[in-house]
């Protein structure tokens, strides 16, 4: 009797631990994060990222250390976590993930340090340069097993989320027949941008051009959503120089037309806007939809009489605000991406092949086919 006492004793202990197990392992450790280059303007998205648990800082990598010092003075993080070597900054923290906020040209040798690491990458817009790069990283990525992912402001937007759900999943306006994409502003300088963002962000070689580059890549990364990956059969562009006393090197000025067999899509690009804007106008064979900004959108189909403003939000519409909370989940596991995914790595390499016909059929003056 005793020993059946003692038995079912432990016993209960057992389920009670089992019960209390999930409370005590369920908070997942900090990703271990770290961070390469900072002369991105965008290095305030993570830097002034606030009260977040689900990464941990260790590592910052910068080759300019006035400026490296200068933001651990204004974002409060420890300067020792400054190294002028990302090599050996990696070996030395061992970090799980990094986010890349340097030149756009840079990325690859940031992916050529982190895969062989198994440390899994987000990149600032657009993937690359060239394709020649695009492509190196993908092999990279994929023969290391680790997550490459690229972030844009609209893939953030509650009207791009609903915008591809009415779409893809509700078919509110039917066939996609012609998408309008606008990005833009009035240009770097104008808005402030400091010398050490312009001083790559308007070089040919670092940044890969001017607008076509810095804006056009919104608009192919969405139009490649919302045709499913599909690539395009041919692209045409014109750029301009609009300032060529302010960008000497680059165009200021971008119109890029991507064809596919039953759509297509104009992406204006400017550094020229007397106002900045990211905007989008879908029209299909039975309606359209216009996502004016990150909430606002304007709505028609054949089955209104008239058309609808609606304002939407993260409440209305799953969609990840924070695109470092997504990176978290994508490399937890809680996210996958499909293949066309905004964020994706086959996604951006589509877009990079069509922002290098766009460079070379606004050099050339002829359409560039990319399909036989």
């Amino acid at each position: 009797m005793k020993t059946m006492k003692k038995s079912i004793l432990i016993f209960t202990l057992f389920l009670i631990s089992l019960a209390n197990l999930p409370a005590q392992t369920s908070e997942k450790k900090p990703i271990r994060l770290a961070i390469a280059g900072v002369t991105h303007g965008h290095t305030s998205f993570i830097l002034g990222r606030k009260d977040k648990t689900d990464f941990q800082l260790v590592g910052i990598f910068e080759t300019n250390n006035t400026l490296a010092q200068n933001l651990a003075k204004k974002y409060g993080f420890d300067p020792n976590l400054i190294s002028n070597n990302l090599e050996d900054m990696l070996d030395r923290v061992h970090p799980d993930a990094v986010v890349a906020f340097g030149s756009i040209f840079e990325h690859m040798a940031v992916v050529e340090a982190c895969a062989p690491r198994g440390i899994h990458v987000m990149v600032e817009k657009p993937l690359a340069t060239n394709v020649v790069h695009a492509k190196r990283m993908a092999e990279l990525a994929e023969k290391n097993h680790i997550h490459l992912l690229t972030d844009y402001e609209t893939s953030w937007y509650p009207t791009t989320a609903k915008s591809f759900q009415l779409v893809n999943d509700s078919n509110f306006i039917g066939t996609v027949r012609k998408v309008v994409i606008h990005d833009g502003h009035q240009g770097p300088k104008e808005i402030g941008c400091d010398q050490f963002f312009l001083d790559w962000l308007t070089d040919p070689v670092q940044n890969g051009g001017g607008a076509l580059i810095d804006f056009g890549c919104y608009g192919a990364n969405l139009m490649t959503y919302l045709q499913k990956g599909q690539e395009p059969v041919s692209v045409t562009a014109v750029t301009r120089n609009f300032k060529p006393e302010i960008y000497p090197k680059v165009d200021d000025e971008a119109t890029i037309i991507v064809s596919y067999p039953e759509a297509q899509c104009i992406i204006q690009a400017s550094w020229n806007w007397p106002f900045g804007r990211k905007d989008m106008e879908i029209y299909g064979d039975s309606g359209y939809i216009f996502a004016m900004d990150n909430k606002n959108m304007r709505l028609r189909n054949r089955t209104m009489n008239l058309e609808q403003t609606k304002r939407i939000t993260s409440k209305d519409i799953a969609v990840y605000e924070d695109p470092f909370a997504y990176f978290a989940d994508v490399i937890h596991g809680k996210v996958i991406m499909t293949k066309y995914d905004p964020y994706s790595l086959s996604n951006n390499l589509t877009v990079v092949k069509i922002l290098e016909a766009a460079r070379e059929s606004a050099k050339t003056g002829k359409t560039v086919l990319l399909r036989n």
